[in-house]
């Protein structure tokens, strides 16, 4: 029988800063990552908090989230293996704040990040 795997996705999002949204994304992808799930936590905040949060450098990370979303790069190529097995991130960085302005004159750019990301979804558990 031919079973295709499709991850769980979680989605933390709130207006207002300070609430907790990145810390909960950290503990919560940590937390199925050191329970043996292969486990992807997308940054898209321009504050990269959570790109430094999980080790890796905000201000030297590329590609991110900003070159798969506005230049279409393949998002496979922005992935990092974090020191946590089980646990890589797509990075962002301060360029991810131009973004929404970028996106404008695309066509279909609100699916541009869920285009991007469906290719990955086979190969972790959430």
């Amino acid at each position: 029988m031919f079973h295709v795997k499709h991850s769980r996705v979680f989605s933390l999002c709130n207006q207002k800063g300070g609430v907790g949204k990145t810390t909960s994304a950290i503990n919560i992808s940590t937390g199925l990552a050191i329970n043996g799930y292969s486990t992807l936590l997308i940054d898209l905040d321009p504050q990269a908090n959570a790109t430094s949060g999980v080790g890796e450098d905000k201000d030297g990370a590329s590609p991110t989230t900003y070159q798969i979303i506005v230049d279409g790069i393949p998002a496979e190529q922005a992935i990092k293996q974090t020191k946590i097995e089980n646990l890589c991130i797509l990075p962002s960085n301060p360029a991810l704040g131009a973004a929404e302005v970028e996106l404008i004159p695309l066509l279909a750019r609100e699916f541009k990040l869920k285009v991007a990301i469906d290719e990955l979804r086979e190969k972790y558990d959430y």
